[in-house]
């Protein structure tokens, strides 16, 4: 079923990360089954063993035979090239480091600066006011008013709904403990708005699951 959904297809930008999420996980669910049988199957040979009783087999599938051109790919090993990482990141800001003159020699010339990137993250909150496009209609008595955004409906945006099931189901956190960091963050809401940001969200995206 997994390999029908491609999630590059969704165009909505928190929908396709939640489906990537859930994806995620289930591979990890099914990792962890696999894992756990695994360990089933040596336990009931073990068990077996000390009974005197017959072992599963441990049946090894075959792997076919490595093909070398020559007798020199054989002798000389490849040498990895390990790639530099940094010239990749993306610099969202500089920091000038300056040095106190007065611990320098009288001779000492400035030379400019070296360059060296250091990695951090914020977990900071990005409050929207939505100024939504209001017209009225004099001849229909009616008033005509733009619709939220994708994502943003309700009192939570698209960043908070996916990090929500992010933590909760890839983390393992619990709702205090995601309401404890939410609001260490600075945003404001509440225990409920939690459970029901999250009910909500996740009833909403297998919706669009099933539908897709």
């Amino acid at each position: 079923m997994l390999e029908s959904v491609d999630p590059s297809t969704i165009q909505d930008s928190a929908l396709r990360q939640l489906v990537q999420s859930l994806m995620n996980q289930v591979e990890e669910l099914a990792a962890k089954v696999r894992s756990q049988a695994d360990e089933i199957q040596r336990l009931r040979d073990e068990n077996n063993r000390l009974k005197g009783e017959q072992v599963k087999p441990d049946i090894k599938p075959k792997l076919p035979p490595r093909q070398v051109s020559s007798e020199a790919e054989r002798a000389v090993p490849k040498l990895r090239q390990k790639r530099a990482k940094t010239p990749h990141l993306r610099v969202d800001r500089e920091l000038i480091v300056p040095l106190d003159r007065s611990t320098l020699p009288v001779d000492a010339r400035f030379k400019g600066y070296q360059r060296c990137v250091v990695q951090d993250i914020l977990l900071t909150t990005d409050t929207v006011r939505l100024l939504k496009a209001k017209w009225y209609s004099a001849s229909e008595r009616r008033t005509y008013l733009a619709p939220s955004p994708a994502g943003y409906e309700g009192q939570f945006g698209p960043g908070v709904k996916a990090l929500l099931l992010t933590l909760y189901f890839d983390s393992g956190l619990s709702e205090p403990s995601i309401h404890w960091l939410f609001t260490q963050a600075g945003l404001h809401i509440s225990a409920g708005q939690i459970s029901n940001c999250f009910w909500r969200t996740r009833n909403a995206f297998i919706r669009n699951v099933q539908q897709s």
